[in-house]
């Protein structure tokens, strides 16, 4: 840790950001002053029916209150309403604005570029609106997006959820039984899918993918098809297929009926990763996902009306409906569809200077790898307007946070953020009033009672702990679907501490206010029952130059665990005796002996999710001889082929 912050804002930004004018407003109504964030955090967690219902207002969130009291049950967790009479609908708060101003900047990788104005967004989602309805999706109904992060994608999910219809969506690069894991659980009326997408420079085709999926889908009443790659191609073999144009042909834009729902009807339907079995099916309601986003977005990362605002993220990610709301804030969407190196690990940088981004957005994997490849942005490229740089997906190590200030842009927020698909949001995120220390979060999140526990439910302060929530808050999931009696929904969440939320991330909260985060708790390392994060590790040996990535687990051995460290390394650099020593040394250097490595042993290839993260659970199934329950939910599957039956762990 260092003495000195980063980075601190000036005191012009901080008089500017949106955080400052809620602080003073929001203290005006309740008469009280806040003398700094953690005394507004404080007042947030202790007094959420003022927090929350000032949210409400400040927002300027289009619905009705009625007499509708701000928490009902608030002592049950789970259990407590938010808003429990209130009415509203989503796609009416994203589409407020109905002028020229750019609402979404496309770009698929090189091949395609498109924009559209916030009044060309709002008659393209009355045209598939009504398409929807003449098809009888009515409240409640689901619809499914098997799409690129694309304006299609966008104007189906609004066109749904105007209709109050539940909206779900995963990536094209998903294999049929990935697809069919996922929407096969939630029985869809409609699927809008797309019959290809780039990436890497190639054209990579869906029909036939496609065709499998609707065959496992027996209650489609019609699949909408989006032409990418090529100009209509037959839809022959996909039962109740339609082009996008001819599905909408017939219907003029005009004003929406929007349909508004109870704040806690159902919105989205997220999927967990699925890489211990089938994905669960985690159900977000409207209000909920529109008020935290609201604070996130316009408090925490101070995104304000006419902002363009970018996360590089796929639909079968959390940050696509997270980027998706930023249409409440005014703001303009920069979408990118492909690989973010192709075609020389610019892309992002280059769209960012193009189009003059204000918020960007991407993986804390992705700013390593070009870190690793040698991309100094600040030598190239201007970043003049880009404000805020968030990372997430995993912890940022803090080599990482070096490399933003020192290659990237000295004078910029830069906000590691960490949640998850569970609260469609985030636990810890940054704060654009305050200092940014290298290797932390900045804060906890405004209206979420976020604590560090240790295994006896006590509270801990500069300590590892797991992550909990103590509180209600309005983004909790209002269920998992098909889950009677809530019993997956609460052994996920609370099975370890009573009414209280425990996420499953072990992290420590420091005097600064802020959060490290050491990886998640069921991949906890215990050599000689000394707990370990394998985000400790990850910080040391990825300094090493010839490491590109590393995965560590512990091996079950001789009645205890031992730590087992994968690395790929460079191209044309192999593991030594030399290297081994090396990187073990970097390791006992900067943590303890307990971390450094019994096995040091080098692959050609890590599995990952198709959001990007590391699956070490199931390798640790494989180096156990144990099945992997759900390779669907892996980006490359054939990885874990690499880790089977090794010598070097046999002794």
């Amino acid at each position: 840790m260092t003495e000195k912050p980063l980075w601190t804002p000036s005191p012009a930004r901080i008089a500017s950001a949106n955080l400052t004018a809620f602080a003073a407003a929001y203290g005006a109504r309740v008469g009280q002053g806040f003398a700094d964030y953690d005394a507004l955090w404080r007042h947030s967690v202790e007094a959420p029916e003022a927090f929350w219902g000032f949210v409400w207002e400040w927002g300027e969130v289009v619905g009705e209150r009625r007499d509708s009291p701000v928490i009902a049950d608030r002592e049950r967790m789970p259990g407590a309403k938010f808003f429990p009479t209130a009415r509203l609908n989503f796609a009416e708060n994203l589409l407020r604005r109905r002028d020229g101003g750019e609402a979404l900047v496309f770009r698929g990788e090189d091949k395609v570029k498109r924009r559209l104005s916030y009044a060309e967004l709002y008659a393209e989602t009355s045209r598939m609106a009504q398409a929807f309805a003449a098809q009888g999706v009515k409240a409640g109904d689901r619809v499914a997006g098997f799409l690129p992060n694309m304006p299609e994608a966008i104007i189906a999910m609004l066109a749904a959820s105007s209709l109050g219809a539940v909206w779900s969506s995963a990536s094209p690069d998903f294999g049929a039984q990935g697809v069919l894991d996922r929407f096969g659980q939630i029985d869809p009326t409609v699927l809008v899918a797309v019959e290809g997408y780039h990436y890497n420079g190639k054209a990579h085709d869906c029909l036939a993918k496609l065709g499998e999926v609707v065959a496992g889908l027996p209650g489609l009443k019609r699949v909408v098809v989006v032409s990418y790659t090529r100009a209509r191609p037959a839809l022959d073999g996909i039962a109740n297929a339609a082009h996008w144009d001819d599905f909408v042909t017939p219907f003029a834009a005009k004003d929406i009926a929007f349909a508004r729902m109870a704040f806690n009807a159902p919105l989205f339907i997220m999927f967990s990763s699925g890489t211990t079995g089938v994905p669960k099916c985690i159900v977000h309601g409207i209000g909920g996902t529109l008020l935290k986003h609201l604070v996130e977005l316009r408090l925490h990362s101070d995104v304000k009306s006419g902002d363009r605002v970018f996360y590089f993220t796929t639909c079968g990610w959390m940050m696509w409906n997270w980027l998706v709301s930023g249409l409440a804030a005014g703001a303009s969407l920069m979408l990118y569809d492909g690989s973010p190196f192709h075609p020389d690990g610019n892309a992002l940088f280059d769209f960012a200077d193009a189009e003059k981004f204000t918020f960007l957005g991407t993986s804390a994997k992705f700013i390593d790898a070009a870190a690793k490849a040698g991309i100094e942005p600040r030598r190239t490229h201007s970043l003049a307007s880009v404000r805020t740089l968030a990372s997430t997906g995993s912890p940022l190590v803090p080599e990482s946070f070096d490399y933003i200030y020192d290659k990237v842009k000295p004078d910029i927020h830069l906000a590691s953020i960490s949640g998850g698909t569970d609260i469609i949001g985030c636990f810890v995120l940054g704060n654009p009033t305050g200092p940014v220390w290298r290797g932390e979060i900045q804060c906890r999140a405004l209206g979420v009672k976020v604590d560090v526990f240790d295994d006896d439910a006590k509270p801990v302060r500069g300590e590892k702990g797991e992550l909990v929530c103590t509180a209600p808050f309005p983004s909790m999931p209002i269920g998992f679907w098909n889950d009677p009696g809530d019993k997956k929904y609460r052994a996920a969440y609370f099975d370890r501490f009573d009414n209280i939320w425990c996420h499953g991330d072990y992290v420590s909260l420091n005097a600064h206010g802020g959060m490290v985060i050491y990886g998640r708790s069921d991949a906890v390392l215990n050599p000689g029952g000394v707990r370990i994060g394998t985000a400790e590790i990850y910080r040391q040996v990825e300094r090493v130059h010839e490491v590109v990535e590393s995965l560590v687990i512990g091996q079950d051995w001789d009645n205890d665990v031992r730590v087992v460290l994968f690395v790929v390394l460079r191209p044309g650099t192999a593991l030594d005796d030399a290297l081994g020593a090396r990187i073990k040394a970097e390791i006992r250097a900067n943590t303890t002996p307990r971390h450094v490595p019994a096995r040091i042993v080098q692959v050609a290839d890590i599995p990952r999710t198709r959001s990007g993260k590391i699956t070490e659970l199931a390798v640790r199934d494989v180096v156990h001889g144990r099945a992997v329950k759900n390779k669907e939910a892996l980006a490359n599957p054939e990885a874990l082929d690499l880790f089977k039956d090794l010598p070097m762990l046999q002794s």
